[in-house]
C-alpha cells in the first residue's frame, strides 16, 4: 500500500472515531504520514481533504465552542460516510463481492490503530466500536487474477494446469463464476466441465499461464453458493449465527463473512476463532446481539448474562 494512501485510510479513521472536532494540529501529531515541514503538512492535509470528499466522504467543519473564535477543527460523520449504491446488476455485485474479498485485516490495523491511541491520549475521546467495517490492507495479489475475473464477468472458460491434492498435474476446463482470498491465499470457485459440478481451486497451485476462451451458451452460476463457509468447513472452522439489530453491532459485523437481511434485524455468519473471546464480544452489545448456534457459544453468553445479573443485579 502506498504510504498516502496509508494516511488516507489513518485520516479517514481517525475523523470517524473522534467524538468532537479536531484540529489540524491534533492531525498532524496523531495521524501518520504528515512529516516535514509546517507548510508541507498543511499542503499534505488540504490535498487529502479534497481527495477524500472526490471519493464522496463529506468532512464537517467546525469548532469546539461556537460562542469563541476557536480553531477549525474537522470531523467525519458516520451517517455521511455511509454510501448508497441503490439498483447494481448482477455483474456489478460480482465485482463488488470480489473487491470486499480482497481487502483483508481488522478495522483498526497496525498504523491505523495508533491514530486512535494518540486521540484518546491527548484527551479525544475515540471510540473504536463506532467505527464502520473499514479493512485498510489489501490481500495478496496472483499474476492471473485479472484473466480470472474478467472470465467471472464475461462467463467464459478458463484453462490451466493444477496439482492435485496426488501432486499430479491435470488440465483443468472450468467456468468460474466466484473468487475470494481467505488466510493469505487466494481461490477459485467454478464449474468443472469435465464432472459438471463445482470445484473449488487454490490458485499457487496452478501451474503455468491461465487461458481464457469465450463461452457462447448460456451460463447460470449458482444461487446458494456462500463461498466464506464452504471455504471455513474446508479448513474446519466453525461458524456462529447471530441476529444483530440493525445499525447496531459493528464490531460484529467485521467479523462477519455472511449476512442475511431479517428486517429489524441482520443474521450474521461469524468464524470461532476463540468462543470466549466472541462470547465477551456479544455479551458487550447487550440486547442487540443475540446468539442463534452453536450451544456451546449461547451457553457462554447466557452464563455471562446471569453472572452480570448476579454481580450488578
Amino acid at each position: 500500500m502506498s504510504r498516502k494512501i496509508e494516511r488516507l485510510i489513518n485520516l479517514t479513521i481517525a475523523l470517524l472515531a473522534t467524538k468532537r472536532f479536531i484540529t489540524k494540529s491534533e492531525i498532524f501529531r496523531t495521524v501518520d504520514g504528515y512529516e516535514g515541514s509546517a507548510e508541507t503538512k498543511e499542503r499534505m492535509f488540504e490535498r487529502d481533504k479534497d481527495d477524500l470528499r472526490t471519493l464522496g466522504i463529506d468532512i464537517e467543519v467546525g469548532s469546539f465552542d461556537p460562542l469563541f473564535n476557536d480553531e477549525a477543527g474537522y470531523k467525519i460523520r458516520n451517517e455521511n460516510y455511509e454510501l448508497d449504491l441503490g439498483a447494481i446488476t448482477s455483474v456489478e455485485l460480482s465485482l463488488l463481492s470480489l473487491a470486499a474479498q480482497s481487502w483483508q485485516g481488522a478495522a483498526l490495523d497496525s498504523a491505523a490503530q495508533k491514530a486512535i491511541l494518540k486521540l484518546n491520549s491527548i484527551g479525544i475521546h475515540a471510540d473504536a466500536l463506532e467505527l464502520p467495517g473499514i479493512w485498510p490492507k489489501l490481500g495478496n495479489s496472483d499474476p492471473d487474477i485479472a484473466t480470472i475475473t474478467s472470465a467471472i464477468a464475461d462467463n467464459n472458460f478458463l484453462n490451466f494446469s493444477y496439482l492435485g491434492a496426488d501432486l499430479k498435474s491435470q488440465l483443468r476446463n472450468v467456468i468460474p463464476f466466484a473468487l475470494a482470498s481467505h488466510r493469505g491465499f487466494w481461490y477459485l470457485a467454478c464449474i468443472d466441465q469435465d464432472v459438471e459440478e463445482v470445484r473449488i481451486f487454490r490458485l499457487d497451485r496452478i501451474i503455468g499461464t491461465v487461458t481464457s476462451k469465450e463461452n457462447t451458451a448460456q451460463f447460470d452460476p449458482p444461487s446458494n453458493f456462500d463461498f466464506a463457509s464452504v471455504l471455513l468447513v474446508e479448513r474446519g472452522s466453525r461458524l456462529a449465527t447471530v441476529d444483530v439489530r440493525k445499525e447496531k453491532g459493528n464490531s460484529l459485523r467485521t467479523l462477519s463473512v455472511a449476512s442475511k437481511d431479517l428486517g429489524e434485524w441482520d443474521e450474521l455468519s461469524i468464524p470461532i476463532v476463540n468462543l470466549d473471546a466472541l462470547s465477551t464480544q456479544i455479551l458487550w452489545h447487550g440486547e442487540d446481539a443475540f446468539v442463534k448456534s452453536p450451544a456451546d457459544l449461547k451457553d457462554l453468553v447466557i452464563n455471562g448474562l446471569e453472572a452480570l445479573v448476579k454481580n450488578h443485579g
